[in-house]
């Protein structure tokens, strides 16, 4: 970087604003504002679901093609402004610190279309029963399971109230809410390795934005480990080491009994949540001050949980097949420029504000006669780029939904 550079750098620097797990505007609205908004979210995944394969690499390990609980880090970009492009089309660059090991700089591309995810089942016709637990305990309590019979439902409908309306996924800036937008991930064959790192200072420049630059003292989180067992009830007890930082956990799972050509027959669903929730932004990422609230009403587990017993009824429910997942919400670094003034008349015009969020999740699948996979203890893989989002049919596309989610 050139002189001058480093020297804007430093005094950018003294000026930004570092407001960790506390809203930019939490004290006072800014006057006008912000110009652009940036959205980072910094992930680790551990066990089947960071393969890189994705469920074919899951089913792969189902059917002869051993364990691992591989390692890998996830980094998902976002740029929004109110601003037009000067000249041409959008253009924009995060220029990364050394160690995140992804070059010089990684481009933010303007898509054609975003496509908004939702919480739902593979594009085919669900067959049979879904049946729904939710709750950690020996047994299911009384009311439990919700049956839905999708035999009686519209092809392909799903019932209302089934995922989370109340927890909202919020990725920050979209294509639908920015005059000018980019995201990375792109195809540029660049992913986030297993040694990455985000500690050091960051900068965003381009034709649509006005440049931002922040440190970043917070990295990926510790990764999750744990262990699925039986108990002698026919419970299962999963338990794991905490994470420092971690917010609230909340773990799945998902599983069925599997009728010919491996598809399908009944599904089984259940969650730690002492209440009904599922998807919605348990599947993605969450604030602090989200996951706070979430803990108070026991829809997360709190951040000093290290165990939980999914119930004997959802074992015997699910005798075929059964995949976990548990998610640790994590830490949040906000920053704003240029700071709020001290005289609380003066105005506040906002150019720019960064949210960086983290979360970190481990996954396992649980067959008959193959033992428990991705569970903690097997050996660390080589750097995988991350699964894409496309659905796909059958199993392999009921496992690529519950890998993946929040894509």
């Amino acid at each position: 970087m050139a002189n001058s550079g480093k020297a804007a750098l430093a005094v950018s620097g003294l000026c930004v604003v570092a407001l960790v797990a506390v809203p930019v505007f939490a004290q006072r609205a800014p006057t006008s504002g912000p110009v652009a908004r940036y959205d980072v979210r910094a992930g680790t995944n551990t066990g089947v679901g960071a393969m890189g394969g994705g469920a074919g690499a899951a089913m792969g390990m189902m059917f002869g093609g051993g364990g691992g609980n591989s390692l890998q880090h996830e980094l998902r970009l976002r740029l929004g402004s109110s601003q037009a492009p000067l000249k041409g089309a959008p253009k924009a660059d995060h220029f990364m610190p050394s160690g995140a090991k992804l070059g010089k700089s990684v481009q933010l591309v303007t898509p054609r279309e975003e496509r908004v995810t939702e919480d739902a089942f593979p594009n085919e016709r669900p067959r049979g029963r879904l049946l729904v637990f939710w709750g950690c305990g020996e047994h299911a309590p009384r009311g439990q399971p919700v049956v839905i019979d999708f035999a009686k439902l519209a092809a392909g409908q799903v019932p209302p109230g089934l995922w989370s309306s109340t927890i909202i996924r919020d990725w920050g800036p979209t294509l639908a809410n920015s005059r000018s937008f980019g995201r990375w991930p792109a195809e540029d064959g660049k992913f986030a390795k297993p040694d990455s790192s985000l500690l050091g200072a960051h900068r965003i420049a381009g034709n649509y934005s006005p440049e931002i630059q922040f440190t970043l003292a917070k990295d990926f989180m510790a990764p999750l480990r744990v262990t699925a067992s039986q108990n002698p009830s026919g419970s299962s007890l999963l338990s794991w080491a905490g994470i420092t930082d971690a917010t609230g956990y909340v773990a799945t799972v998902f599983g069925g009994k599997l009728g010919p050509n491996n598809q399908m027959g009944d599904m089984v669903m259940w969650s730690s949540s002492a209440s009904r929730q599922f998807g919605g932004g348990l599947s993605d990422w969450l604030t602090p001050a989200q996951a706070a609230a979430l803990v108070r009403d026991r829809t997360l587990l709190p951040p000093s949980a290290t165990s939980c017993v999914v119930p004997a009824e959802v074992r015997a429910a699910a005798p075929d097949f059964r995949m976990g997942m548990l998610t640790a919400f994590g830490p949040q670094e906000d920053f704003a420029y240029p700071p709020r003034p001290a005289d609380a008349r003066a105005p506040w015009n906002l150019e720019w504000t960064v949210r960086v969020r983290h979360r970190s999740m481990t996954s396992w699948m649980d067959m008959p006669g193959m033992g428990t996979m991705g569970q903690a203890g097997a050996s660390e893989g080589q750097p995988q780029p991350p699964a894409d989002c496309k659905k796909r049919g059958g199993l392999g596309g009921m496992l690529g939904a519950v890998l993946k989610p929040g894509c």
